[in-house]
Formats: C-alpha cells, structure tokens, sequence
C-alpha cells in the first residue's frame, strides 16, 4: 500500500491538501512554508513543477509558474527540493505537472527520482487514461501513485475508466474551467461527486475554486479531501514570513476537523 493510501486509511478526519508551486517567490520560501503547512495542519503536499504552458492553471498560478521559470526552476531543482522537504516533514508529497516535462525528462528516469527525492504520487492534468499506459507503467513499477482528474462534463465512461486505474485518490475538478479562488462552488457539485461514487469506493478529493474556510466545510462534507491552491500562492506574496499561510492552513484545518 502506499503513503497515500495509507492516509485515508486511517480515517481520522477530511484531508488537506495544499498547493504551492516550487520555487515561488523563491526556492528558500517554499522550504520554509512546506513545513509550515505541514505543521498547521495539513495531509499531504502538492508541489507543483513551473511549466511554460500551464493549460490547467489560472492567472495566480500561471503567474507563479513564469515567475519560478524565470528563477531557474527545472524538474531537477524540484526533485531536489522535495528531497530536502522530505527529511523535514513526514507527510506525502505529492508533484502537480504537465507531460511535456515528465517526457523529456524521460519517464523511467523520472519515476525512479521521484522516489529517490520521497515524492509519492503524480497528478498530470494534460494525461488522459487513455494515453496513460506508458508511463502508468513505470509509476506502478517505482510504487507511485498516478493520479488522475475528473471534470463536471466528464462522461459516464471516462467516469468509470479513471475509476479503474486510479491510485491514491481521484482528483475531481469543482468546475470545468482552470484553477483560480472563486467566491462560490458550483450548484452541481453534490451530483458530479455523487455519479463518481456510485462506481467507485476509491477516495475523492475535490479542487479548483476553494478559498475560504466554508467553502472548505462545503466540499468537505461531500468528498473525502480539499486540495487548495490558489488562494496559497496569493498569500505567499504578502511576504509576511509566511504567517498567513500558516494562520489560512490552520483555520481550515479547524472547519474541517469540526465536521463529524
């Protein structure tokens, strides 16, 4: 089993899942606040890898991107980040990237260095399961999870084909758009979260859009995790030592864990 299997296993509460793109505003800050969001509350970390073409990411996220590309971030500096990060925290870390990256780099080599630098799942939103079986290969091969994204217009069969190659979590996107804070979550969430659990019992984490404590409670009470983003890498530019962060992880952490 893995490291994230083993999270929802233990059942204790809903899972955190924050996002913060490695290397914005700087290498040293997403050391520093990686343990921080660790720290305050969190579950799992999703990193993501700066590409020039980030088609699934808003202008937060998109901004963040180009400003760490402009740093010199490269897959390898992620890896090696997540490799400090990995001696520091103890909860599974996750990269958030695009195929073009993975491809390059070469999918074996990738796979083996992710788990050399303690990352333990994959999320590629460009990656249909369709094209998915070279590189699935090698991630079951290396023991990592690839993790795959629904969308509210997904199809009844792409539905119950993600369903059956799924690892670690099914990652459902609240609304059909990019990523990006929103002041509210789509009506039609509860329907979509339910079509997908009618065909699998494989936990489901919800993303895009969240940005507030009771938006968290909301999704919360309907999957089984809230990923958040967005709104992080905004309060990464307060530059206020991070406090923000750490003050925003806790109180969502607190709503959540106020759920029964």
């Amino acid at each position: 089993m893995s490291r994230i299997h083993d999270v929802f296993r233990l059942g204790k509460h809903k899972i955190l899942i924050p996002y913060v793109t490695v290397g914005y505003p700087s290498i040293d800050d997403t050391l520093k606040v990686v343990p921080l969001l660790a720290a305050s509350g969190s579950d799992m970390i999703e990193l993501g890898i700066p590409f020039s073409d980030p088609l699934a990411d808003g202008a937060t996220i998109q901004q963040a991107s180009f400003s760490a590309l402009k740093n010199g971030v490269t897959p390898e500096v992620c890896l090696e980040t997540a490799a400090k990060l990995h001696k520091q925290v103890d909860i599974p870390q996750l990269f958030m990237t695009y195929y073009n990256p993975v491809f390059h780099y070469g999918l074996e080599k990738f796979s083996r260095d992710c788990v050399t630098a303690g990352v333990s799942g994959l999320i590629i939103p460009d990656l249909p399961p369709e094209e998915a079986s070279p590189l699935e290969a090698t991630t079951r091969k290396h023991g990592l999870d690839l993790i795959y994204l629904l969308a509210p217009n997904s199809t009844d069969e792409r539905i119950k084909l993600v369903a059956s190659q799924a690892q670690g979590f099914i990652y459902l996107v609240s609304v059909s758009g990019v990523t990006g804070a929103r002041k509210t979550l789509p009506p039609d969430l509860a329907d979509f979260v339910d079509r997908v659990r009618k065909v699998t019992t494989k936990p489901l984490c919800v993303g895009f859009g969240i940005s507030s404590p009771e938006q968290a409670t909301q999704v919360a009470r309907l999957a089984d995790g809230v990923i958040v983003g967005s709104r992080i890498v905004h309060l990464m530019e307060a530059r206020d030592d991070l406090l923000s962060v750490g003050n925003f992880i806790k109180e969502l952490r607190h709503a959540l864990n106020e759920l029964p």
